[in-house]
């Protein structure tokens, strides 16, 4: 299929891009289109106006702070991928990116561009949630930040208005003794994940587990906190009895009902088993 006809437009401003989207409600912001313009094709979207980002100027860039990795919209999935500084700042960010998509896609992909589209399967809004990270918006109003647990609401819907622009993405550095993983599961290379799961794992004196934030993807209506079973790993030496626990824990998040490509129960099953592979081994990457 073709998509539905639309207008085009490329602002080289953020204002001007604004603009154009608070003066029509129906334009759709256009980062790197490897999300977007599919769904077009099978007229899922069908967007008045496309507000084309490329031309905008200070959209992209990476930033490594003391604090954190501040990542410019537009940047493309593959330059962040390479990035030595902030692979070095959260070496979770190349693990994840290397199991989105296929390296083409990558390549012209952006960071931005994913989040903001929140497919509850995608990789890169469970590592923001997973790291606590959070984005920058900017609207009619101005600039706001909106950290990664407020921004997802729904599969494909975030709480930034539609005359709001996502302008920056940040990423906490790795905190200390902390280990990290990501894990997915998925039929084909490349394709979305029946379910994945980033974790990191703090851990302390004796090797007890002093801090764990896990978060799952492809197995709800949006990109979850794993929070149960975080707190049955907490307090624990990541031991085998504390890793079948924080599986059997993490079933109750997977919630998506059963599909063409999986059961409800299967997923449950297929995520405890991710989040004993991903703990286990952060917990490794650890020490301690």
């Amino acid at each position: 299929m073709k998509p539905a006809l639309f207008d085009y437009t490329a602002p080289e401003t953020v204002a001007e891009a604004v603009a154009t989207l608070a003066a029509d409600e129906s334009a759709r912001p256009l980062a790197g289109g490897q999300s977007l313009i599919p769904i077009m094709n099978f007229r899922l979207a069908q967007p008045g106006t496309l507000v084309d980002l490329g031309r905008v100027a200070g959209l992209d860039g990476i930033t490594v702070t003391e604090s954190e990795v501040r990542i410019g919209a537009m940047t493309r999935q593959r330059t962040l991928e390479s990035h030595a500084g902030a692979n070095a700042a959260h070496p979770l960010i190349a693990e994840v990116l290397a199991h989105v998509a296929h390296i083409a896609i990558r390549n012209r992909g952006t960071v931005g561009g994913s989040i903001a589209h929140a497919d509850a399967s995608a990789e890169l809004p469970c590592l923001l949630l997973a790291t606590g990270g959070s984005v920058c918006a900017t609207g009619p109003e101005g600039e706001r930040t909106v950290a990664a647990d407020d921004l997802f609401s729904f599969h494909m819907t975030t709480t930034l208005a539609q005359t709001e622009i996502l302008t920056e993405v940040r990423i906490p550095r790795l905190p200390p003794a902390t280990g990290w993983a990501f894990e997915e599961y998925a039929r084909r290379r490349g394709d979305y994940a029946l379910a994945g799961v980033c974790a990191l794992v703090t851990r302390g004196a004796g090797g007890v587990c002093t801090g764990a934030r896990l978060a799952g993807c492809g197995i709800a209506d949006r990109p979850v906190r794993l929070t149960a079973a975080e707190d049955a790993l907490r307090g624990s030496t990541v031991c085998e009895d504390a890793l079948m626990a924080a599986g059997e824990a993490a079933k109750g998040h997977a919630t998506l009902p059963d599909d063409l490509q999986a059961s409800q129960a299967y997923r449950a099953d297929l995520l405890a088993a991710l989040v004993r592979r991903a703990a286990v081994r952060a917990a490794e990457r650890a020490g301690g």
